[in-house]
């Protein structure tokens, strides 16, 4: 199914590099809002700088995609030394391609990770790569974004790891 998800977990961080390596997962494409750190914040989630460092011991290359505008995205990239894409288009293809492009990976041996089914998952199929859902880390407040997340829960997988 289009909205299905390769895996899903409760947070980022217990996404290992061994269940990586499993999934035949050499590149990461990173979405940043509600994944790595909550809406508009500066500041990563606790945990995600040994994250990071954990993820680069094991070799995994790593990238954002973001449908933020650059100056919401490069200075967050900047503070976790990740190069990225900013105005990605998700779910349309363009941004994952063009990370894909600049890691030098196959699609084959690349996932995503990102809390939003119709943004993240969604092209991550669009693309033919693998996706991890993670739950978002707070509530969006916007009404946008609690019409997105209702219309989101008949397709949320029914256990998270």
């Amino acid at each position: 199914m289009i909205f299905t998800p390769t895996k899903a977990y409760k947070s980022i961080l217990s996404v290992t590099p061994e269940i990586l390596s499993e999934m035949g997962v050499t590149a990461l494409i990173l979405d940043v809002d509600n994944t790595m750190t909550t809406h508009n914040d500066p500041k990563p989630l606790d945990g995600m700088y040994q994250w990071l460092d954990d993820m680069r011991a094991h070799g995994i290359k790593m990238m954002i995609v973001s449908n933020n505008h650059a100056p919401r995205v490069t200075p967050f990239a900047k503070l976790l030394g990740l190069d990225f894409v900013a105005e990605g288009a998700k779910p349309l293809p363009v941004g994952y391609k063009k990370a894909a492009q600049l890691m030098n990976v196959p699609k084959s041996e690349i996932c995503t990770i990102g809390d939003q089914l119709f943004t993240d998952i969604l092209g991550a199929k669009l693309f033919g790569i693998k996706s991890i859902l993670v739950k978002p880390i707070e509530p969006e407040k916007s009404f946008f974004f609690k019409i997105k997340r209702e219309l989101e829960k008949p397709f949320l997988p029914k256990k998270y790891l």
